[in-house]
């Protein structure tokens, strides 16, 4: 039997190459990892949680989610079975998984097909194509989410598109409208040459971001909700895309690290078939308003992620941190967290 890796510098740079290609909130990119001779550790930075739009760290912990399923298929790539623990110390809520080296094993054909996309998955901001998803390729992705736990619900019903538009625009008007909402969106998007590897750059989304009846994050400030007569006639446009919801049956921190890699699995089929996403988690960051989203859609659950899926121009992608930047030796030291530490 061939001897398992051992977690090197050279072994965890390239575990970590991989982690951080995963989406985040405002590409607030808030993980770290720490490697040892148990593996790679992964922790949520609560220093990049964004406080006012992410007070509990629900989004924080499902985009470390997303970083530990890349961490996953960069080591099936390599041939290896990954051993998973989750939460493994009880004294750190922040410290979410160890990710060790298990035994051989030859990676399938979807997982090699999800580890090809890595750099090819990029965030869509605005309207898609008109081209629809095809049903084989929409009941794959449904499969995958099932796959870790969780479920891909369609909409296409047009009273619950209505209200999932109307509760987008809501609560995108609820944040232009609330000035420490707005300066925190600011301070994640950076000016055009400022060099920085984290936030989501002018060139990432579009300038009108009511390009559909789903409002997008207003990132240049300038917008100014004018076009709510119109959005009822939008839910038509064929450039709307394939609306769906991701969602868990309980609400609780392994439900969101699980709602993660149910959302890169999603994401990265997805992109391998030239597929886009557009996030849209406005209404799910007002208690009020994604306790509506679930009962427009659910009749059980609790509604993780709104997005619409569909063929949309080649972008560019938003940057990210060095490798350097985000991984140590040994675990972080102590932190002093901008948010609560969630309960398990």
């Amino acid at each position: 039997m061939a001897a398992l890796p051992v977690p090197t510098d050279h072994a965890a740079r390239y575990l970590a190459r991989a982690a951080v290609t995963a989406p985040s909130p405002c590409n607030t990119q808030p993980w770290h990892f720490g490697y040892g001779s148990e593996g790679l550790c992964l922790f949520a930075d609560p220093a990049r949680c964004l406080p006012l739009a992410d007070p509990g760290g629900r989004e924080m912990l499902i985009s470390c989610g997303a970083a530990l399923l890349n961490i996953r298929l960069a080591m099936r790539h390599l041939g290896f079975l990954p051993r998973i623990e989750a939460f493994p110390d009880s004294a750190d809520p922040w410290h979410l998984a160890t990710v060790g080296w298990g035994p051989y094993a030859a990676p399938t054909a979807d997982e090699e097909t999800m580890f090809s996309a890595l750099h090819r998955r990029h965030t869509h901001r605005g309207a898609f194509q008109p081209d629809p998803l095809s049903a084989l390729l929409v009941g794959g992705l449904r499969w995958h989410a099932r796959q870790e736990g969780t479920e891909l619900r369609t909409v296409g019903d047009p009273e619950a598109l209505r209200s999932l538009a109307a509760l987008t625009r809501a609560s995108e008007a609820t944040r232009r409208g609330h000035p420490a909402l707005a300066a925190e969106l600011a301070n994640w998007t950076p000016p055009h040459g400022s060099g920085r590897h984290d936030g989501v750059p002018a060139h990432a989304y579009p300038r009108d971001p009511d390009t559909t009846a789903f409002a997008g994050r207003d990132y240049a400030g300038r917008a100014r909700m004018g076009y709510a007569a119109r959005a009822s006639s939008r839910l038509t446009l064929p450039t709307l895309g394939l609306v769906v919801l991701l969602c868990t049956r309980h609400d609780r921190p392994p439900d969101w690290l699980r709602t993660g890699q149910a959302l890169q699995r999603v994401l990265l089929l997805a992109a391998a078939h030239r597929v886009t996403a557009a996030f849209h988690t406005q209404p799910l960051e007002l208690p009020d308003l994604r306790h509506r989203v679930g009962r427009s859609v659910l009749t059980a659950g609790h509604p993780q992620m709104l997005l619409r899926l569909g063929y949309g121009d080649r972008a560019r992608r938003t940057p990210r941190r060095p490798v350097g930047d985000v991984l140590s030796h040994e675990p972080p030291g102590p932190r002093y967290p901008a948010v609560p530490a969630p309960s398990r």
